[in-house]
């Protein structure tokens, strides 16, 4: 395993990049496997070089002659821009065009890739351990209960500095118990405790996002814990519970759609 610090931004870059040797990459791995954070950011970048490769990847063309006129010198001065053959003009108007095309894209991809790494990590992490502390307390399991689930919503809404709507997941079998204030990255954050009728409990945290950024699902995975977050503008939320990933992943779609709403 490689020793401490002898691996940075660089490093990590040409890992995500393919550009590193096999010995290398072995010891990017083993950094990664024990720096959460930064295996976190590389999983973002990755993310962000798929999201860009899709985007362009109808116009993909390649000519066996690439390699030689990359590397072949410029030997003619340059014409003035206005003597410019057709084609020539052509291309310009192309790349002009696709850069247009870039500037109009890249935000919305951008949202979606470069996270901060402490949210991203904080998320899972934390909401594992609201879930093994409050789900199995019998006696006191949350500090505002479902017949106050207005003053619930209010209040922890206030302390979020976000509105914040309890989900109805009636649906799936879960009831609401009621919610409690927990810390979540050194701030104020939320939880929400449901139940089913085998007392089977799944647990909703939410944390302030100040990193101001969107995520698609992610899911992390503890033992016999199952957790799926995700990152939606100023609050980053996060599902926990000891039942099917394809059941909480159902669950955790309803919930975004109900706090989207």
């Amino acid at each position: 395993m490689p020793e401490p610090g002898s691996i940075d931004e660089k490093d990590l870059h040409a890992y995500v990049d393919g550009q590193l040797d096999a010995r290398r990459s072995r010891e990017v791995e083993a950094w990664l496997a024990a720096h959460p954070e930064d295996a976190a950011m590389v999983a973002d970048w990755r993310a962000q070089n798929d999201d860009i490769r899709a985007l362009f990847s109808g116009h993909a063309r390649s000519d066996p002659r690439d390699p030689e006129l990359l590397l072949k010198p410029e030997t003619k001065a340059p014409r003035s821009s206005w003597h410019l053959p057709l084609r020539q003009m052509t291309a310009s108007l192309v790349l002009l065009g696709a850069g247009i095309a870039i500037g109009q894209t890249m935000p919305s991809l951008l949202e979606r890739a470069p996270l901060s790494p402490q949210t991203v990590a904080a998320l899972p992490q934390e909401a594992r351990s609201a879930f093994l502390i409050y789900a199995s307390d019998v006696r006191h399991p949350v500090e505002v209960g479902a017949d106050e689930q207005e003053h619930l919503a209010a209040w922890l809404g206030k302390r979020l500095d976000h509105p914040l709507s309890i989900p109805d997941l009636s649906r799936f079998g879960y009831h609401l118990v009621g919610g409690r204030l927990v810390p979540v990255g050194g701030k104020a954050g939320a939880m929400l405790m449901y139940e089913d009728a085998g007392g089977e409990r799944i647990t909703v945290l939410a944390g302030r996002n100040d990193a101001n950024r969107t995520t698609s699902f992610r899911y992390a995975t503890e033992g016999t814990i199952e957790t799926f977050y995700w990152i939606d503008g100023p609050v980053g939320y996060a599902l926990s519970g000891e039942i099917s990933r394809e059941r909480l992943r159902e669950i955790a779609e309803e919930c975004y759609q109900q706090f989207a709403g």
